[in-house]
């Protein structure tokens, strides 16, 4: 095709689009948006962020408890996991129900509980959690989705924060076509809004500013957008 008839062809694509769209747009807006269109960005990963009420028994939790009482010694502590329904099976009382407690809270039902059994017992209950070992988190969790190798929830330390770094360490790493100039982290606020903020993972690396390195808590969701360059 010679320059001539291209250009012909181009004016006349160039209408049709004007007409299209009814005149608001000038044939440098519309040769624009032919040949050289411009990446749009996606909003997010469509997930709000929550805000975490604090460190609870949930499923998949590990609790050490020890319960004593008016002429028992020496009691052991002993180990429970917190079943998909969200309870414990204890001696003498049972299955109980003890998810979304505090554990003061847990502590005060169990008390209560083993009072049919015992005179005057006493409860005492602690998280166990170790990184890798199929245990949740009782201190919450973070959301990473996007060009990350292991998207999903990511577990919080006792704690209950961690730098955006690490985060992204654990969740396998950004992908090699991950936009690691704006990364977003949503965090949501008491008033319940969504506050984003976003991150240069560059600035923090190779320009050595680990101050940029946001420190993230659970309820926060963390999205890696993808590279369009």
């Amino acid at each position: 095709m010679t320059l001539k008839l291209y250009r012909i062809a181009l004016c006349a694509i160039a209408s049709l689009v004007l007409l299209g769209t009814g005149g608001c747009q000038t044939l440098t807006d519309v040769y624009n948006e032919i040949f050289n269109p411009s990446p749009q960005m996606p909003d997010g990963p469509g997930v709000e962020a929550t805000i975490w009420p604090g460190p609870r028994v949930r499923p998949g939790v590990a609790l050490a408890i020890t319960v004593t009482a008016s002429g028992i010694t020496n009691r052991d502590s002993k180990q429970y996991f917190v079943d998909a329904e969200g309870c414990i099976t204890m001696e003498l009382i049972g299955s109980i129900k003890v998810d979304q407690l505090s554990l003061m809270q847990l502590q005060q039902k169990i008390t209560a509980a083993y009072k049919e059994f015992y005179v005057d017992p006493s409860v005492t209950a602690t998280f166990i959690y170790q990184p890798g070992q199929n245990m949740v988190s009782p201190w919450g969790t973070v959301t990473v989705l996007g060009e990350v190798r292991r998207p999903g929830p990511v577990d919080m330390p006792a704690t209950e924060e961690m730098n955006l770094t690490r985060v992204l360490m654990v969740a396998g790493g950004v992908t090699s076509m991950a936009n690691k100039n704006k990364i977003q982290v949503t965090r949501c606020m008491p008033d319940g809004t969504q506050k984003k903020t976003f991150v240069d993972l560059e600035e923090i690396g190779k320009d050595g500013r680990p101050d940029k390195d946001m420190v993230l808590k659970a309820g926060d969701v963390v999205w890696v957008p993808v590279s369009y360059y």
